[in-house]
């Protein structure tokens, strides 16, 4: 019989390097205070590695704006 391991998503953080993404519409969920619109409505997604991020973690939360610009992590 297959076990099957329930990854946990924080939505707050960035799925490709685990910084916090700054996501004002994750910002504004949690708190219910209204926000200015998020980064990501201005930002270039173009050199994003996007097939980088985990099957699992797809379209559960953002990555962040270094992470969007393409610009390795310090831990990379």
């Amino acid at each position: 019989m297959a076990t099957t391991t329930a990854v946990i998503i924080d939505a707050s953080r960035c799925p490709m390097c685990g910084e916090p993404n700054r996501c004002a519409m994750e910002t504004e969920r949690e708190t219910g205070q209204p926000q200015p619109p998020c980064w990501c409505m201005q930002a270039d997604f173009s050199n994003a590695p996007l097939t980088n991020i985990p099957e699992a973690m797809r379209g559960m939360a953002c990555i962040c704006a270094r992470c969007a610009a393409g610009t390795p992590s310090a831990q990379d």
